[in-house]
């Protein structure tokens, strides 16, 4: 039980030869530089400005692939309207006179208006826009006889 007792005084007197030492310096320094946050402001200071250059991104492949799933289905209307010969208040009707009577052509266009989701609030009224795409389709109107 003596024995026992000798070491562990001896253990409480000479705590710092206990502690390994690599390089010279203690553990303890060792584990204070790896707990430092210098790496964790850089990374936010990279990452916030990343993330919004990456929804941006995503916000104009978007509103792109937004304008020209509407401007195919504008040209659809507009293509099943011309054959139908029925004609919105909306749409517009264009013709072109020519001096052969059977020449007389007729245009219709017909206009689509949708809005494009924004995955970045106020962007679009930074750049001066409004959030949404205007497209139009047209064709040939038929003769009816």
């Amino acid at each position: 039980m003596h024995i026992i007792a000798t070491v562990a005084s001896f253990f409480r007197r000479n705590r710092s030869a206990m502690v390994p030492t690599f390089g010279g310096a203690s553990m303890e320094r060792q584990i204070s530089k790896l707990k430092r946050d210098d790496g964790n402001v850089e990374s936010a200071m990279v990452l916030i400005p990343l993330l919004i250059l990456f929804l941006i991104g995503i916000e104009l492949i978007a509103a792109t692939n937004l304008r020209n799933g509407d401007a195919a289905i504008a040209q659809g209307e507009a293509s099943r309207r011309a054959i139908s010969g029925e004609i919105f208040s909306q749409d517009e009707v264009i013709e072109l006179y020519s001096p052969d009577k059977f020449a007389h052509i007729r245009v219709l266009i017909t206009h689509r208006r949708t809005t494009v989701p924004q995955l970045v609030p106020g962007l679009i009224a930074l750049m001066g826009g409004s959030p949404s795409t205007d497209v139009k389709g047209a064709a040939i109107m038929e003769p009816v006889n």
